[in-house]
């Protein structure tokens, strides 16, 4: 009898005995093993980039290469940044109700009311909203209560040294976490924090507001005064880092995010309105003669617009007319749809805040 008959017939059966037999019987060989954690100390790619990074930015050579050396691979966070599969419907009314719902909104509304001063003086300040604020912070986060529980060590060492090649923009991507992993252990530095100490998303961003370590470096600020800045704990902290940050990518205090639209059918070219993308490109009237007629005040618009499609899955698909603020608001993070659930989250609360 050959070895492959052999093993066939065993095959054949153990296939026949019940499953509750072969569970019981092999139940302590067949327990799952995790894979050992895999540490970037062992990848001569991640040691060479510490030495480099050290050299750069004058910091401690061997603080660097502990801190990288000791971060481990997260094998489920390549998966996480691939995106999804061609030929998946977007849907504006399915992704809108993942966060304009009861339980954001009145998380909303308890954040605004303890955070009431801190969001006027904000608003006076840097002329963003309270309720562009806090919709950030309650997609974000729902309100700081859902930060991330991944070292942000692990993440951004994983990104920046295993970020998969399937990704179409891989080597951008790949450059753009090495650049966040220097920035996080350059403000890890400077602050005398340890690397391996703080929590965030998969991707690495951390606190209420999910700043990316660039962005905590350039646009985050000391609100509450405590003469140290904490996105995690401190919401006023949050609170102003988030209004800075808009102020830093083009907001304008007074302008509206968007318009309503209505079509021309007749005379409408909607690819052609559509090719910028969320970019504004269009002045109103340039808008109305390509047969999208923005409304009310809308039609007097001084700046650029941008015809925004937000798709409804088999349904005919959602139009608005963005301002520079909407595209602001993108800024934060690439995707109309996301500005415009935080841009409702916002209303919604507000609305809430208004109730007698």
């Amino acid at each position: 009898m050959t070895s492959l008959t052999a093993k066939t017939i065993l095959l054949i059966a153990v296939s026949a005995l019940p499953m509750g037999a072969t569970a019981k019987n092999d139940h302590k060989k067949h327990v799952a093993k995790a894979a050992p954690a895999q540490y970037y100390a062992q990848r001569a790619q991640a040691m060479r980039f510490a030495d480099d990074l050290a050299e750069r930015r004058g910091l401690d050579r061997e603080w660097v290469r502990q801190a990288i050396g000791q971060a481990r691979l997260l094998r489920e966070v390549p998966h996480l940044v691939l995106p999804p599969p061609r030929g998946v419907p977007k849907n504006w009314a399915a992704y809108r109700a993942r966060f304009v719902e009861p339980v954001r909104i009145r998380a909303g509304l308890r954040f605004w009311q303890d955070n009431a001063g801190a969001l006027a003086r904000a608003e006076a300040q840097y002329g963003v909203p309270a309720e562009i604020i806090v919709g950030i912070i309650g997609v974000e986060t729902l309100y700081g209560q859902h930060m991330g529980g991944y070292r942000v060590i692990d993440a951004l060492a994983t990104l920046s040294f295993d970020f998969p090649d399937a990704h179409p923009r891989a080597a951008e991507r790949r450059a753009f976490f090495q650049r966040e992993l220097e920035q996080f252990l350059t403000l890890m530095d400077r602050t005398g924090i340890d690397p391996h100490d703080p929590r965030g998303s998969y991707a690495g961003a951390m606190g209420m507001g999910q700043f990316m370590p660039s962005s905590w470096t350039r646009w985050a600020v000391d609100f509450d005064g405590d003469g140290r800045i904490d996105l995690w704990r401190s919401a006023q902290d949050a609170i102003g880092s988030v209004a800075n940050y808009f102020v830093g990518h083009g907001w304008t205090a007074g302008m509206p995010t968007h318009y309503a639209v209505q079509f021309d059918t007749a005379g409408l070219q909607l690819d052609e309105l559509l090719a910028p993308d969320i970019l504004p490109t269009f002045s109103a009237a340039g808008m109305a003669a390509k047969g999208a007629q923005v409304q009310g005040e809308g039609a007097h618009h001084a700046g650029p617009l941008a015809l925004v499609e937000l798709q409804n899955g088999a349904d005919a698909p959602s139009y608005v007319a963005g301002t520079e603020n909407f595209y602001a608001v993108t800024r934060y993070n690439w995707s109309s749809y996301y500005a415009m659930a935080v841009i409702e989250l916002g209303r919604a609360v507000a609305a809430q805040r208004a109730v007698p």
